[in-house]
């Protein structure tokens, strides 16, 4: 039984620490990117670009690198290019952040002040006529592509902001993580802004995250663009379809007993309010209060352990690894029987603010639907040893079902063919 007092060996702190071991490929791609920053360290402007879908290893190869770079900076060869060099790791996101910083503080070559939200490092940099030498941002899908004065950024895009205070920038990206106006990003964008630097891509596609078989990251890539495939074969991974959302709570409970760290997690689909108060989410059976903004938390929201009696928003698990992931898709994912197809209602999505900044946007309603979709690609990628999912669109939760019986069903086939 998992003895929530202890440390667990699965927490992202572990994880990420910049002593787990790294794969051949991201070794190659780390010291290809620290050849990058030695070649590029006196130019005036240089990008590397770090693309692969969620679960792929991105953010321990940018800890890892990091780590290497400092080590470099602050050691004994003043022959060497990065020998004094001024570096920063960036990501616009509070807990990661946090996350960031707790490792540091156990790592002899790292230091928390290393750790910094963008419009922090933008912020403090302008005016001093000074650059740094080498900025990492992880999450980068997450820098603000337009002016937003209420977050202190009064620009026109981090990124743009970040090359022009830095000599060289290492970003990783993915397209599918977009999840407001605010940061609308795809792959045409990024490249218009880096045009005319020196910038090499390079992208990582093995998952690490979820010890599943292809089958089931594929059935998860088709439900982001709007298909339903039959459901992935039995396997290792424990992929469950509920009709109820308190049974899957039950179950999500018993497997936190055993394992730690599994969650219940929705899409933005029910009213929230940052006002002190609690605000709860109600399917049926099922009443659950939204996840709690607690800011001076030492521990990320997914490693607490009272976090089991609350249900985390995108916002509190983006860039983290559950073992188990129960996933509520809410009243905006509804679907249409005509087509088969997954069918986004925008108006019932009550993130408000990630659909503010439309201006000058083409199209808003597929974007507004492509937000939605994305963030369901966040949700459905936690999950570690199991996904669990339950649909409140009675259309969507009964054609699930059908899928479920389905494979319920050719079970005895499998195992006799085996």
């Amino acid at each position: 039984m998992h003895d929530p007092t202890q440390s667990s060996p699965d927490s992202a702190q572990v994880r990420l620490a910049p002593t787990m071991a790294l794969t051949a490929a991201q070794s190659r791609l780390k010291d290809e990117v620290l050849a990058f920053c030695r070649a590029h360290r006196a130019d005036g402007h240089a990008l590397f670009i770090i693309e692969g879908d969620a679960g792929t290893g991105k953010s321990l190869l940018l800890n890892t690198l990091f780590t290497a770079i400092q080590h470099a900076a602050r050691g004994d060869d003043p022959h060497d290019p990065l020998h004094g060099s001024q570096n920063r790791v960036l990501v616009n996101h509070p807990e990661m952040i946090k996350l960031y910083r707790n490792i540091a503080q156990d790592q002899p070559g790292l230091r928390k002040k290393d750790f910094e939200r963008p419009t922090t490092f933008i912020n403090q940099m302008a005016g001093t006529g000074r650059r740094a030498d080498i900025v990492l941002v992880d999450e980068a899908h997450l820098l603000l592509t337009r002016s937003d004065p209420y977050n202190r950024f009064r620009q026109d895009n981090q990124l743009a902001e970040i090359i022009r205070h830095a000599h060289v920038v290492v970003i990783v990206f993915d397209a599918r993580q977009v999840l407001k106006f605010k940061s609308l990003w795809d792959d045409a964008t990024l490249a218009r802004l880096v045009a005319g630097y020196p910038v090499v891509t390079r992208r990582l596609d093995q998952q690490f995250r979820m010890h599943a078989h292809a089958d089931v990251m594929a059935w998860i890539r088709a439900l982001r663009d709007g298909c339903l495939r039959p459901l992935p074969a039995p396997q290792s991974f424990d992929f469950r379809i509920y009709d109820d959302a308190r049974t899957m709570y039950d179950a999500i409970r018993q497997r936190d007993a055993q394992y730690g760290m599994c969650r219940m997690l929705a899409t933005y689909d029910y009213p929230y309010t940052l006002n002190g108060q609690d605000h709860f989410i109600t399917e049926g059976r099922f009443h659950l209060r939204w996840d709690r903004a607690m800011p001076q938390a030492r521990l990320p929201w997914a490693e607490r352990a009272d976090t089991i009696d609350e249900v985390g928003s995108v916002y509190t698990i983006q860039g983290f690894d559950l073992n188990y992931a129960g996933v509520i898709l809410g009243p905006s994912v509804t679907y249409d029987p005509a087509t088969d197809r997954i069918v986004i209602d925008p108006a019932r999505y009550e993130d408000r603010a990630a659909f503010t900044g439309r201006d000058g946007v083409d199209n808003p309603p597929a974007v507004m639907a492509r937000i939605i979709l994305n963030s369901i690609n966040v949700l459905m990628t936690r999950g570690v040893r199991g996904l669990y999912i339950y649909a409140s669109d009675a259309r969507l939760r009964a054609r699930l079902a059908v899928l479920w019986k389905a494979r319920q069903a050719a079970r005895p086939v499998l195992a006799a063919a085996s």
